[in-house]
Order: C-alpha cells, then structure tokens, then sequence
C-alpha cells in the first residue's frame, strides 16, 4: 500500500524575490487607483476616471511625479494624503520593500537564495535584514521631519500660510523631496516660488540626500571625516553625484541666462539658485522652478541626459544610477588607455561588473526609444516632447514638458509601463545577471571581430 499523497505544491509559484517586488509596486498601484477613485478622493462631483487613478497611483508609488490632473485642484485633502502615502511607500524602495517581503513569507532562505536578496536590495553582505530595515526608516523619516519643519516655518512664517496649511506644505513637499517624486500640490510647481531661495534650496538638499542612497549614508556615518575609508560604491556616488551637479549647474546658468522665458528676467543671485536647482532636480525629482517647456533645446538635451543617468543604487532615485554611469567612464578610459584593468581609486573592477554596467546601460537605451517609438504610434505629439516624457517615466522622474494631459489613453498606458518598469527594472536585472552566474566548464575558441 502505498504512502499517504503530501500536500501538493501549487502549479504556479513564485521563487525569484524580483517576482514579489514587482507585483508588490503593482497591488500598490492598484490600491492606491481604488482609494483615489473614491467620491471622497476628489474635489469633483463624482468618482475620478479610473485611468486617472492608476496613471496618478502608479506615478505616486513609482515616485515618478507625472500627472494628468492638477495634484493641488482636482484632488481633495483625503485623495492629497492617499498620494502622500504611496510616496512614502514607494520611496522606502525596492531595497527595503525586498527585505520586507522575505520576512513576511516568514520562511528560512538559503545561502543562494540570500545572496540574490542583498544583490537586490544594493547591498553586498548577509547581515541582519531588520536592520536595515530599521536604518532606512531612521534615514528617511529624519531627513523629512528636518525638511518639513524648515519648510513649515517659511511657508508659515514669509508666505502668510495658517499653521494647518504651512504644516502641510511643508510635510508634503519634504516627503515628496526626499523620496524624488517631484509631486506638488501647486499647479505650477514651484514656479510661483522660484524667487524664494529658501524653498529651494531645502528642496533640492532633500532631493540630493535621498538621491545618494542609504548604503552611502552608511558610509558618512561611518566615517565623517576620512572619505578615503568610505568604499567604493560611496566614493564613486558622492564624486559623480557632485560632479554632476556641478556641470549641470555651469551648464544650465550658461545655455538659459538670456532666456526670458526662464533665468533672462531674473537677478543674478535668482538666475545662480535655479540653475542649481534645475541641475538637481532631473535625478530625479521632477520639480521645476520654471517652465520646462520654455527652456532651449540644448537644455532640454541635458535634462534628459541627467535624467537618463539619475541618482545613487538603492535610493529613491531612478535611472540607469551613477555608478553605473562612473564605471562606463573608467571602462572607455582604461580602453583608451590600454591598460589590462579597470581601477577605480586603487580597486581594481571584476569583468562581471563592467559586463551587468554595459547591460544596465543598453537596457536601459533600448526601453527608451521602444517606449519612444509606441508613444509617437500612439499619440500625434513631437518627437522630441514625447522622448522627453519617455526618458522622463523610465528614469522615474516626473519633469515633462507639458504633453501628458494630452496623452491620448493608450499613450497614458504606455506611460504606465514605463514608469513601473523603471522602478522595478534595474534591481531586478542586476539581481538576474546575478543570478545567472555560474562556472563554465570550458571556454570557445577565441577570435577577435573588427570593432569600428
């Protein structure tokens, strides 16, 4: 006789943590799209369209930034905090909701499996989960309060705002800095405040600090005043992140100071702090202190370009992420070069980092004029503005020059995947090509093809 059957194992199964980040970012979305659907969401009469509500959920948990509404008009104060909250959820990144999910399936992973884990989550060790856990929330929730309460004060304090209206402002503007959404309540963004330094200046610095990632946070901390202790990782986000800014600033101040549409009406100083800021925010927040449709075309070249490149690995940034861009540089320097290796501040780079970093990279290229391509079959807007929106929902960032309430709503769709694929895309590729590395029993006759 034989034994009793055990329970058998369900037909479908999901084995790759990857699989469980992504359909969590999706059931956000979608829960998020039923909250803001609500009559209660909205100041309109009536339920908001669906479409409205996922374009707007998606956009809130990917902290992209992209609206089809107005955030501050069409919304209500219920529907405002529902987008706050799937900010804040989205913005603890896919580092921190991977970790979450493994210790909410309550089960004991492998070695192997492990180590997918904390390639996922930016982190190169096996140490304690809730720790890491516990560090971001610290990281995130302190950098907010001190940004919240700066702004609260200026908006109660210079702007005349009540004390319940300047706290809001401050509160949602300070989450939706530091986690790079770039979601406003004002319809013009920060437009209306571009001759306020204060705003802007608070902004960006939560945009940077969210943007550099914790594993770099963790470094600082670690060693505040020796640098050359920090890793790599570190070293090549903060110098790249700075560098950057820096160029991007020299840049925008020369190519925008004439324009009157932007800098040209501005004093010096006004004209100085928004071309910072606008050299910050495209990694990738998605504020705008002046009509982004009013820049000149070379402008809006490098926005995407900064764009496209984005913040720190396991951040709330998005892109294809500095270190990725750092590591290309050094690779095509070596190469020019001749030498043998790829060192990087005395460390010499493994041959599977340099091939995941050109993987990323032309990943990344190939999403952008695929989604560029679907957007022009589906809607008869500009080439240009509508690889501009492209670059702008796989980096994750929010900036647009003004073409995505009149995306017709396939284009919307369209939109839709790009932006969750590029929240959810990156790790998960970084931790496929992880995953597939394995020892090769033998090698193939070498030949060497004609390059160029």
């Amino acid at each position: 006789m034989s034994p009793p059957a055990g329970p058998r194992r369900p037909t479908f199964a999901l084995r790759h943590p990857a699989q469980y980040v992504a359909l969590a970012f999706v059931a956000a979305s979608l829960a998020g799209a039923v909250l803001l659907m609500l009559p209660q969401a909205s100041t309109d009469p009536g339920a908001t369209s669906a479409l409205t509500a996922l374009f707007t959920s998606t956009s809130a948990v990917c902290v992209t930034g992209l609206v089809v509404v107005d955030t501050g008009q069409h919304w209500s104060t219920f529907g405002q905090w529902v987008i706050l909250g799937l900010i804040q959820v989205g913005g603890l990144g896919i580092m921190t909701l991977t970790s979450l999910i493994v210790f909410v399936i309550g089960r004991r992973i492998g070695l192997r499996q492990r180590v997918i884990t904390a390639a996922e989550t930016g982190s190169l060790n096996l140490g304690d989960v809730r720790r890491l856990l516990v560090g971001v929330a610290r990281l995130s929730f302190g950098v907010e309060a001190v940004a919240a309460l700066a702004l609260f004060l200026r908006f109660w304090i210079s702007h005349d705002e009540s004390v319940g209206r300047a706290a809001f402002l401050g509160i949602f503007h300070a989450v939706s800095a530091f986690n790079n959404a770039g979601f406003s309540v004002f319809g013009d963004s920060l437009v209306g405040l571009n001759r306020d330094p204060f705003v802007l200046l608070v902004v960006a610095a939560a945009v940077v600090a969210g943007g550099l990632g914790f594993l770099v946070w963790v470094q600082v901390a670690r060693h505040p005043r020796s640098p050359r202790r920090w890793n790599l990782h570190a070293k090549l986000t903060v110098v790249t992140s700075a560098f950057l800014i820096l160029a991007g600033w020299v840049l925008l101040a020369w190519f925008e100071w004439t324009n009157a549409r932007t800098f040209g009406r501005m004093s010096t100083p006004d004209a100085l702090v928004n071309a910072l800021f606008h050299s910050v925010v495209p990694r990738t927040a998605g504020f705008n202190s002046v009509d982004v449709a009013g820049m000149r075309e070379p402008s809006l070249l490098l926005t995407e370009m900064l764009m496209f490149i984005g913040g720190g690995s396991s951040s709330t940034a998005g892109g294809i992420k500095v270190s990725t861009f750092a590591l290309l540089g050094w690779v095509m320097w070596a190469e020019v070069r001749g030498d043998p290796d790829v060192v990087v501040f005395d460390r010499r780079l493994p041959q599977d980092t340099q091939r995941q970093a050109v993987t990323v990279v032309l990943t990344a290229l190939g999403v952008v004029m695929v989604g560029t391509m679907a957007l022009m079959a589906t809607s008869g807007l500009a080439r240009a503005d509508l690889q501009f929106e492209a670059v702008s929902a796989i980096a994750t960032v929010g900036l647009s020059t003004g073409i995505t309430a009149s995306l017709s709503s396939v284009s919307q769709f369209v939109v839709i995947a790009l932006m969750i694929l590029g929240r959810v895309g990156p790790p998960t590729l970084f931790a496929a090509l992880v995953l597939r590395e394995h020892d090769r029993k033998y090698r193939h006759p070498e030949e060497r093809p004609v390059i160029g």
